[in-house]
């Protein structure tokens, strides 16, 4: 069964997309009596907590409140990379991506694994699972991978010679039991189909019933780009439906697990991409009838790794040793972390290299290249990010207020400490303020314990980085402002505009 956007819409579903993950309260696999029980993993593209059970104005998101009423929802957990391709490989492995060689956006694709890491589907294949990619209820199907390591969609697992993470794709039925069906859920990521699925959506969301955070300038192109990022969020959620209203017609709903989870934070200003709340804290929902207890609310701290470590646990399967993810679901004393570190390393033709913690309600970031600025000039957000446009003449002309400055900076600051209770949106760095130099001794101690402890790649080749050439958006922004210079005036102005027809013709990718 094929869906489209009219589709989605005509089922009356909001539009939004989420990654559905685990379930909390649950005890052994005994629980499920003797049968193992499914996993359905979702995974929703570039989005932030920005849910309406996460309390976000303007977007309505029933099919995910339902869900979150039903199971656990998780307030804090953290992405080990604020960029996808580091981040979903750091969750199929269940170790941070800066231990095995896979930070860099998209590097790696050639390389196997290095031992003793595997991807969790083998484990999940070993403990009698089989392994499903995508759906057909989904926009393009839902069958992403996008992982920095040498891997083949469908086939067998040795990491020698062999490279396969799943055994099928777009359905599951009875005799796949128990199986493991990941499912990405593409629709809020950036793309030609946002304008559409604005205008088609039943209920778009109201302009004056946003609510902006203080770094972007309110502008009427700003605040229709946020819209319109919140109607991909109500369509997702609409998918959500779909997927669950299947489940249930197949009659496996009481002994499934479903787990929701964004794949890296918001795609735009100080989100995918950045070491801040937007770009590397995700929601998280975890539901399964008659295992969690409804209406849970877990507000410790949980990195997206440790869902591997669940989702293992809670197969029977066995968790190796290398692993540095743990159970939050699926036992009865959860192993939550004392503090969460997340990496940003190179993203396309921008190479930069940023440490973070969170712990104890305050978050500390080392930037080891300061003199990259946050607006690097990167193709990618000047073809993707109207806001940067909007906000980068707004800056020229002296318009923008300090907070909405921040991301203009010619520099970063060496360090930067926040208080993330007093201050959610991370404006008053800390880092030089004495009356916070306990906290950010203690802070960086924290950083200095997981060095002490763990592999940092991205530290190690610091200084002898090469980064891509050519890619494809750079190709499109060169040929836009020569060749199509009304389309780049529209980007300019802030637009949505269609580029894919452009990244086709001329993007031919070159390292």
């Amino acid at each position: 069964m094929k869906l489209n956007v009219s589709d989605v819409l005509k089922r009356g579903y909001a539009i939004a997309v989420f990654w559905v993950v685990g379930v909390m309260g649950l005890g052994e696999c005994e629980a499920y009596g003797k049968d193992k029980p499914n996993i359905i993993w979702l995974m929703a593209e570039d989005i932030g907590a920005d849910l309406e059970c996460y309390g976000m104005e303007g977007v309505e998101t029933p099919n995910l409140n339902r869900l979150a009423e039903e199971g656990a929802r998780f307030t804090s957990v953290y992405c080990p990379s604020p960029i996808c391709s580091p981040n979903r490989s750091a969750m199929m492995v269940g170790v941070d991506q800066t231990e095995f060689g896979a930070q860099h956006h998209r590097s790696n694709r050639n390389v196997p694994l290095p031992a003793p890491y595997k991807p969790m589907t083998h484990w999940l294949r070993e403990a009698g699972y089989t392994n499903i990619i995508g759906s057909n209820l989904v926009m393009s199907k839902g069958g992403k991978i996008d992982c920095n390591f040498k891997t083949k969609m469908l086939g067998e697992y040795d990491g020698v010679k062999q490279f396969g993470l799943f055994d099928k794709r777009l359905e599951y039925t009875e005799a796949d039991q128990p199986f493991f069906n990941q499912i990405q859920l593409v629709v809020t990521h950036r793309g030609d189909w946002w304008n559409e699925v604005r205008n088609k959506a039943p209920s778009p969301v109201l302009l004056d019933e946003i609510d902006l955070p203080p770094y972007y300038a309110d502008t009427p192109e700003v605040r229709a780009d946020w819209a319109t990022y919140l109607d991909t969020i109500e369509y997702m959620d609409g998918e959500v439906g779909l997927l669950m209203d299947e489940l249930e017609s197949k009659g496996m709903d009481s002994n499934t697990v479903v787990i929701f989870i964004g794949d890296n934070g918001r795609c735009n200003l100080r989100g995918k991409g950045y070491l801040y709340e937007p770009g590397i804290r995700v929601p998280m929902i975890v539901w399964g009838p008659g295992i969690i207890e409804a209406g849970t609310v877990v507000e410790e701290l949980v990195s997206v790794t440790d869902i591997t470590a669940s989702i293992l646990n809670l197969a029977g399967a066995e968790i190796p040793e290398y692993m540095t993810a743990r159970p939050v679901f699926g036992v009865e004393n959860p192993e939550f972390r004392e503090y969460v570190r997340s990496a940003r390393d190179i993203w396309d033709e921008i190479d930069d290299c940023s440490r973070s913690i969170v712990a104890d309600g305050f978050k500390y970031i080392r930037n080891y290249m300061p003199e990259v600025p946050w607006d690097a000039g990167q193709a990618y957000l000047d073809l993707n990010r109207p806001a940067v446009h909007v906000m980068r003449e707004l800056d020229r002309n002296g318009r923008l207020s300090e907070e909405e400055r921040v991301f203009f900076q010619e520099r970063k600051p060496k360090e930067e400490l926040y208080d993330l209770k007093s201050d959610p949106h991370e404006m008053r760095n800390l880092a030089k303020d004495p009356v916070y130099s306990e906290v950010l001794m203690r802070m960086r101690g924290y950083e200095e314990k997981w060095l002490a402890e763990h592999r940092d790649y991205g530290l190690e080749d610091l200084g002898r980085r090469e980064v891509e050439e050519a890619l494809a958006a750079y190709q499109v922004r060169d040929v836009l402002q020569k060749e199509y210079p009304e389309v780049w005036k529209q980007l300019e102005a802030g637009e949505l505009v269609k580029t894919k027809a452009f990244m086709k013709k001329h993007g031919k990718k070159k390292m």
